[in-house]
């Protein structure tokens, strides 16, 4: 008795820690004396609130003895025994060792008990027991919820309807217990109680079991038949509804929002305007609540994603993109992702600045808020208008960076953002120059980290600049169309990033190869590769090039036979570049020495095609592709080695029948007898495309 009331005083509670009185204050409790029970019991109450105390309690094997005092005749005994348990029961270890000593049962009828105080303390303790499945089945098979629901149907106990609500919530996690609940009409009774009660908390509580029971598909269904939406629609409507109760019904329509009758009802029933005006709440939790909810009403639904547009909800919306609040940025994200797949909504969303928002955020280390800015950002950038925006935000470093992410998920989606802004010839000229296609080579080469999306990704970007692409694959296709600005680096490695045209034109001029470059353009020319807030640096103008794609133009264009059109491009194009060549007499052409004065004379490591007088097979090819693609003539161009390069063309056999016959492919030959179209697998074409 001493030591029990001289425990309340922190300072003696503190000297009996030291000294480990918890195994002696155990050993006293198989005493038959309730007096010795009541005060060893109060000594332990007050000592189990500190975290050592409870783990010497378990570790005394302490929790049997307390759980048999449950049936003591005194209920001081009773209510310090169950204190203990309760306080122990935060670990799960201690919860293992009630459910092991029949403890469930037990405490489960002191809820029917004489004392407030005791039967509220048996509920929070069946709070805490039931949050683990295996207690909850016990719970269940001892008839726990049919004597919840006595509490609840009692007007009585309406001071334990809070945590009795608490206790059923945890049961309905577990879906054997749930069924059990549905089937004896316990989710009705539920929803009825959800009305009737007037006490926020209590109604709060009610809530938050009907959207745990939602999380189970076969309750939705069953909620959906019991018209659980009308209620929750209800719920949100009064403007003086308590937060609280907002909040768990929010949560409820996210769970019911699963089923998609469900979600079609709740839409149908005007709740989104409701949850729209929830979101100007200063509340978080309401308002992360409010996301979530309108999240699971626009998953694959169009006219729900339009009741959110018309009620002004992308506004809120996007605003929510701008503070770094890990749930609300994550669940606004994910639904304007719901929302933009309809055009007229993404332009609203745009219109926002919702880009530039979104763009912020993309250094973060969250895996899962970079997933779902990423995914908003895919749906967003399909438009012209996003990936300027994009641009101008400086959002493609940060995205570019996201290649080296070590989340699997989050490169996914790095990737697919990448794939659709590579699609625009100013960002994937800035990724290019970022470093991405390195990147993105590099991820492609690896088991652990290649793709699909990072090799669609790169086919992308690859294809978006045609200098690149014929640097990296030697091969432009006759869809593949050469427009001013392009330039031929030469063969790269698969691990070298290809410099921008600018970066090759500032060098200083050096012992290698030159870069040709085509510019048909009059006057001053806009560089795609230079970033558009330095415009210092300018192609130079190439009248040549410009007079050739005139000739040709007013010309070739007139001649009404196909093979003719090749062979008189062809005869132009060497004609510019120096003429035939025989065979035997290419060593004394001199095209390395006129290269190289070439560059001398302009100062610049980078030439205009046009200048080039003695030129041979890759500079010849070079130019009969871009005089072709701007006269309309379809033409491939392939580099081979040393220097080779080739056009090959399809076209028809004459002596064939034009009705059945296929086309043939053929070389032209622009070195030794210009204008001749050799069959590819003609003995002379091979010759031409080998030293």
């Amino acid at each position: 008795m001493a030591l029990g009331i001289m425990a309340t005083n922190a300072e003696v509670k503190n000297a009996l820690k030291k000294i480990d009185v918890i195994p002696s204050l155990i050993d006293k409790l198989s005493i038959e004396d309730v007096v010795v029970h009541e005060f060893a019991t109060l000594c332990l109450a007050l000592l189990s609130v500190d975290y050592v105390c409870k783990v010497k309690i378990f570790e005394s094997n302490g929790l049997p003895p307390l759980i048999q005092l449950l049936t003591s005749p005194d209920p001081d005994v009773k209510k310090n025994s169950l204190e203990i348990i309760f306080n122990t029961a935060q670990d799960y270890q201690s919860r293992q060792a009630v459910h092991e000593s029949g403890g469930i049962s037990l405490i489960l009828n002191l809820v029917m008990s004489d004392f407030p105080v005791i039967q509220h303390l048996a509920l929070k303790t069946l709070h805490i027991l039931t949050t683990d499945k295996e207690n909850c089945i016990t719970f269940r098979e001892a008839q726990g919820f049919e004597k919840l629901m006595d509490i609840l149907n009692n007007a009585e106990f309406i001071d334990l309807h809070v945590d009795t609500l608490r206790v059923v919530a945890n049961c309905l996690s577990d879906s054997e217990t749930s069924q059990m609940i549905h089937e004896s009409g316990g989710l009705a009774r539920l929803m009825e109680f959800v009305l009737i009660t007037e006490v926020p908390d209590i109604r709060n509580n009610a809530v938050t079991c009907l959207a745990k029971a939602a999380l189970n598909p076969d309750n939705r269904k069953h909620l959906h038949q019991h018209n659980v939406e009308k209620v929750l629609v209800d719920l949100l409507a009064p403007e003086g509804e308590d937060v609280c109760v907002k909040t768990a019904t929010c949560k409820a329509v996210h769970a019911m929002s699963f089923h998609e009758s469900s979600r079609d009802t709740l839409g149908e029933l005007g709740v989104i305007p409701e949850i729209v005006q929830c979101l100007r709440s200063k509340n978080l939790n309401l308002k992360e609540a409010a996301t979530e909810a309108l999240l699971g009403l626009t998953f694959d639904n169009h006219f729900n994603s339009l009741k959110v547009f018309k009620a002004g909800g992308q506004k809120i919306l996007v605003q929510h993109l701008k503070v770094v609040c890990p749930k609300l940025l994550s669940n606004s994200a994910a639904t304007l992702t719901n929302m933009a797949e309809m055009e007229v909504i993404r332009s609203g969303i745009l219109s926002q600045g919702a880009v530039t928002a979104l763009v912020e955020h993309l250094t973060l280390t969250d895996a899962h808020i970079l997933v779902s800015i990423l995914q908003c950002l895919t749906m967003l950038v399909g438009d012209a208008e996003a990936r300027a925006e994009l641009h101008a935000a400086k959002g493609l470093q940060p995205l570019v960076d996201l290649l080296c992410y070590y989340d699997k998920e989050v490169l996914h989606h790095a990737c697919l953002v990448i794939n659709v802004c590579a699609t625009d010839e100013p960002s994937a000229i800035e990724m290019h120059r970022l470093g991405a296609l390195e990147k993105l080579q590099a991820i492609n080469q690896s088991q652990n980290r290649k793709s699909c999306y990072s090799n669609l990704a790169m086919i992308t970007l690859v294809n978006a600049n045609m200098s690149i692409k014929y640097s990296l694959t030697g091969h432009l296709s006759a869809t593949d169309i050469i427009t001013d600005g392009f330039y031929d680096v030469g063969k790269a490695h698969a691990d070298e990033r290809i410099l921008t045209l600018e970066e090759l034109a500032r060098q200083p001029v050096n012992q290698h190869k030159p870069i040709i470059v085509i510019n048909t353009s009059t006057g001053e020319t806009k560089d795609n590769d230079r970033p558009a807030e330095d415009k210092s640096w300018q192609m130079m103008n190439d009248t040549p090039l410009q007079n050739l794609v005139k000739e040709a133009k007013e010309y070739f264009l007139s001649l009404s036979d196909e093979r003719g059109q090749y062979a008189a491009l062809a005869r132009l194009v060497s004609d510019a570049m120096g003429g035939a060549v025989k065979r035997d007499n290419l060593h004394g052409f001199l095209w390395v020495l006129h290269l190289c004065e070439l560059k001398m004379e302009l100062k610049s490591n980078v030439v205009p095609i046009g200048f080039i007088k003695r030129g041979i097979y890759c500079h010849r090819a070079l130019l009969f592709k871009c005089l072709a693609d701007c006269i309309g003539l379809s033409c491939t161009l392939v580099r081979g080695e040393y220097s080779r390069a080739w056009n090959e063309v399809l076209l028809l056999n004459p002596s064939s029948d034009e009705s059945f016959a296929m086309p043939s492919r053929y070389i032209v030959d622009l070195m030794h007898d210009p204008g001749s179209l050799l069959p590819v697998d003609a003995t002379a074409a091979t010759q031409y495309q080998i030293i």
